[in-house]
């Protein structure tokens, strides 16, 4: 395939892209801090993913790869008391496999996640449901690796996304025990996203740079996707036990390309509560 020349570079997209989440981040994390206050109240759930994986990628095959998703997830809130911001952060590590229909060939994927969220919080109902509103940031990296494919076996995953986020959280006493139930949700609204274009092999994009709009700018009409999480924790022989469904819809059309990965996964973890001194 011999790839047209382009007059405008992705440094320049990247870089103004880059300067806005670089001067955006002070802010997030200042915000909402107040220096005054020695104690800041962490919640940290450590939790592993067992699910069902949906998987497409039209630049290694054309067919759809359905498997098994395992993720960890370390998810952490920190507030300071009286203060109405909080910040939310979550890793993931996530690895699926999948196989087509014929089940003459797998698709495996990888992929590391950074999700902060910087959120304002309302209580409600006398302190039981809890409601916030807020931003959040995500970056990606991994990978999709077909074993069938000689020429081009494997498939860049690398995005930064901004967009919206909220979640609820609903405290309550059942047989003389509590609970506390909480829904979260974060859809990407802005972002930009590393893509091949149709036909365009790895080697002339790195090796011989051709550049054909591989850095590509992403909207909720080119790349829909929503993670929404759903959990329920409760106190077991003295520690706090959360379970939960996670559905991450990641999707993107792009350069003549598709792909998507679908995941229902059940959750099952452990919640720490504990305080950290704030440094002036």
């Amino acid at each position: 395939m011999t790839c047209k020349p382009i007059h405008h570079r992705p440094s320049h997209v990247v870089a103004v892209l880059l300067m806005a989440v670089i001067s955006w981040w002070p802010s997030l994390r200042t915000c909402g801090q107040d220096t005054d206050t020695p104690d800041r109240l962490v919640t940290n759930t450590k939790m592993i993913g067992l699910g069902s994986i949906n998987m497409l990628d039209t630049y290694l095959s054309p067919e759809k790869y359905k498997g098994a998703d395992i993720r960890y997830i370390s998810h952490t809130i920190r507030e300071v008391p009286g203060d109405k911001w909080s910040q939310e952060i979550m890793h993931q590590g996530i690895i699926g496999e999948g196989s087509d229909r014929a089940d003459d060939g797998t698709l495996m994927t990888g992929l590391y996640s950074l999700t902060y969220v910087l959120q304002r919080s309302w209580q409600l109902s006398a302190d039981r449901l809890g409601i916030t509103l807020g931003g959040m940031a995500d970056f990606s990296i991994g990978g999709t690796f077909s074993a069938r494919n000689q020429n081009n076996p494997a498939q860049l995953r690398l995005s930064m996304q901004l967009g919206p986020s909220a979640s609820a959280t609903y405290r309550f006493k059942l047989w003389k025990k509590p609970f506390s139930a909480r829904y979260e949700c974060s859809v990407p609204l802005v972002g930009l996203m590393f893509s091949p274009n149709y036909g365009q092999s790895y080697y002339e994009i790195f090796s011989r740079g051709n550049y054909e709009h591989n850095a590509v700018v992403t909207t909720p009409f080119s790349a829909p996707s929503m993670r929404n999480m759903l959990t329920l924790d409760t106190r077991i022989w003295g520690t706090t036990l959360r379970i939960g469904y996670l559905c991450d819809i990641q999707q993107a059309k792009m350069n003549g390309l598709k792909q998507h990965f679908y995941t229902h996964a059940l959750l099952i973890g452990f919640v720490r509560h504990f305080k950290t001194k704030t440094i002036k």
